[in-house]
């Protein structure tokens, strides 16, 4: 898949703020500065703290060999093999995403195909909007959150069952939720995965940089 527009220069503004932005959404601590880049501590069974940097730093080095703890992340701009030159081999690449922004806020509320239907409300105990659409035996087809706050409106878990995919949903979700965006100022943002950049680029929205993680890995003695 061609990738239109990729830079790797992505301001540590726009990093810091759709980071913000996203643990509002999600009902997690503040980004903390940390060693160049931000820390967020999730605090969950899988993932304890993210560490995420706009790019490569030389902060990245000195914390990848500080760190001993296992459900840790570095999460960077850039390509993965910018990333795995500054950690130990202890640590493991995942698959690697895409930061994209998009310009344009003229979203309509989509049509569904025949047999689905759609629902918005706010994810409640937080603050983020979910779309959701069913299927008419009620089955969950396709779902996604946005949230807006500081001058950013992020997309987040977008997500279509296998079962359902290749109908358009994503899209529909994309729609509906990009209708709930307050103010036209605000910047939108989301990292995608391979497939999702894929459609996201036919939707206008422009990769920024390749968006790579390493996970800390038990060390063999």
């Amino acid at each position: 898949m061609t990738k239109p527009n990729i830079s790797n220069n992505v301001e540590p503004e726009l990093i810091a703020g759709w980071l913000g932005t996203r643990s509002v959404a999600r009902g997690l601590p503040a980004p903390v500065p940390d060693h160049g880049g931000w820390r967020v501590d999730t605090a969950q069974e899988t993932e304890q703290r993210r560490y995420v940097f706009a790019g490569p730093a030389d902060g990245i080095r000195e914390l990848a060999l500080s760190i001993t703890t296992p459900f840790t992340f570095i999460k960077m701009c850039g390509t993965a093999a910018q990333l795995l030159a500054l950690v130990p081999q202890h640590w493991q690449l995942q698959r690697v995403g895409y930061l994209m922004t998009h310009a344009a806020t003229s979203d309509v509320m989509p049509v569904l195909p025949p047999g689905y239907r759609l629902e918005i409300a706010i994810d409640h105990p937080f603050p983020a909007t979910v779309a959701r659409i069913f299927s008419d035996d009620g089955a969950l087809a396709a779902s996604g959150y946005a949230m807006e706050d500081g001058g950013f409106f992020i997309y987040d878990r977008i997500a279509v069952d296998a079962a359902h995919q290749r109908r358009g949903l994503g899209r529909a979700i994309m729609a509906a939720l990009g209708t709930t965006q307050q103010s036209n100022a605000a910047q939108r943002v989301l990292v995608a995965t391979e497939a999702g950049c894929a459609l996201y680029a036919t939707l206008g929205w422009v990769v920024r940089s390749p968006y790579s993680t390493v996970e800390i890995k038990a060390r063999q003695d």
